[in-house]
């Protein structure tokens, strides 16, 4: 079988490349090969891609040589739902003309697998598939990733793909099998993510930065977080094959920028991340490394900063969400507030400074007043912390689902464009639009410049 693979454009009113890559596609990129099936891809998001500087319709911001950056973009309309927002509202990646010209230099394909991200970002993902059906009319067109998982009946309805596939790419071996009739060759343990090929990076124009997991799944189940729904199990690699990995992509392809997308990174360290971060020193792979999806400080002990620091970690970023003890405990109790401090204080100990260490505080919960969240910025503040203002987004499917339907004026049930953080569908009407703008103006001001005034 010849599989083309599509990474689609991102549709919202924002969007920025913080050690992104399509990770999951490019799992199944590798599995698809491992079964002995030619495999392409059109990665939309690609900012290297060599026709950009060309189009004349795409704004082209400058990148940084840690795989960190803008997305090319184009001003767009917004969707009809979304009309009443006040910002503008954008396609980043490439232009809908150069994938159409992608589209047209590649084989014609027997199948084509269409990947999904945010929830709302579904209007790139069901633009890339119209491209696929006009310029491939019979290949049939299979979704799947997070949006497929976590909104399938929507997918179902309105995505025009024939088949959409939740779950992980480890069921697409059966898949291929029981509709196609190719007979898998290899059908990774789903219990074991070192039976999984690595992701096949090389497909990609330029390899500035590689993602690495040394662990799927997460130990907790947060109210508000998704990691459970898409993995069921928290399973941890054999730290010497994480560090194989690493070294085969710092060997082969010259990459120094890691960052790893864990959930738990530091979930059972003692034979997980301990192990890998010793085997990373040992071999000397003269590496960066960064934390973008945030580390659990209630497990972030001084070996385990000290190990980071000397293996060349440079990016720290810690999940807090609140200070508030009771929103803590009642969303999943993570992490307390004097643990927090603790981290922080283990960073800075080990070498790290104040403008590597962020820490993510949640804003927009249902029930969460303007005071809660200052209260916040202003406690990592006091530890030595970055505050880095995260906007919530309701996910379908977690334990707070019922409470953000309730609290948002929006129809979040039916539309999965409400979901975009932007919006903040489930504020607290103490969280006004100029109240939000001082939280956002106060998390990004040096703590000499002054402090968070009320709204």
């Amino acid at each position: 079988m010849r599989a083309l693979l599509i990474n689609p454009n991102i549709h919202d009113f924002s969007a920025f490349d913080f050690w992104m890559k399509p990770l999951g596609l490019l799992y199944l990129a590798a599995l698809l090969r491992e079964n002995g099936h030619e495999v392409d891809l059109i990665d939309c998001m690609d900012p290297w891609h060599p026709g950009i500087p060309f189009d004349g319709e795409l704004r082209v911001p400058v990148r940084r040589h840690t795989g960190r950056g803008k997305f090319p973009f184009q001003v767009i309309p917004k969707p009809e739902p979304i009309a009443f927002a006040r910002r503008k509202y954008r396609r980043f990646g490439i232009s809908p003309r150069m994938l159409r010209d992608e589209l047209l230099r590649k084989h014609p394909p027997d199948a084509v697998f269409v990947t999904s991200m945010m929830t709302y970002w579904y209007p790139g993902v069901f633009e890339s598939i119209r491209s696929v059906r006009e310029v491939f009319p019979g290949a049939p067109v299979i979704l799947g990733g997070v949006y497929a998982s976590l909104c399938t009946s929507h997918a179902v309805s309105h995505s025009g793909a024939d088949f959409v596939l939740p779950g992980g790419c480890e069921a697409v071996p059966s898949f291929l099998e029981k509709t196609f009739g190719f007979p898998p060759l290899c059908i990774p343990n789903a219990n074991d993510p070192d039976t999984f090929p690595y992701p096949a990076f090389d497909l990609l124009s330029r390899l500035e930065q590689v993602p690495i997991l040394s662990s799927h799944g997460c130990r907790f189940r947060c109210t508000y977080c998704a990691s459970h729904l898409l993995r069921k199990k928290f399973l941890v690699r054999d730290p010497a094959r994480t560090a194989d990995e690493i070294e085969f992509w710092r060997r082969k392809f010259g990459v120094r920028e890691f960052s790893f997308y864990d959930d738990g990174f530091l979930a059972e360290a003692e034979s997980s991340a301990i192990p890998l971060l010793r085997e990373i020193i040992r071999r000397k792979l003269d590496c960066f490394f960064h934390t973008p999806n945030g580390l659990h400080a209630r497990w972030l002990t001084a070996e385990a900063a000290s190990l980071m620091f000397r293996a060349g970690f440079r990016t720290v970023r810690l999940g807090f969400e609140t200070s508030d003890s009771e929103r803590q405990a009642a969303t999943g109790g993570k992490v307390r507030s004097e643990e927090l401090r603790e981290a922080i204080a283990r960073l800075r100990e080990s070498g790290f400074r104040e403008m590597d260490i962020g820490v993510y505080i949640l804003c927009g919960l249902p029930g969460q007043e303007f005071a809660e969240i200052k209260e916040s910025l202003e406690f990592v503040r006091s530890c030595g912390g970055r505050p880095y203002l995260t906007e919530f987004s309701p996910i379908p499917g977690t334990a707070i689902w019922k409470d953000c339907i309730a609290a948002s004026s929006l129809d979040i049930e039916r539309e999965p464009l409400f979901h975009n953080n932007t919006l903040l569908p489930c504020r607290d009407a103490s969280l006004t639009e100029e109240s939000f703008q001082h939280l956002k103006i106060y998390s990004r001001t040096p703590p000499e410049v002054g402090a968070c005034q009320e709204a």
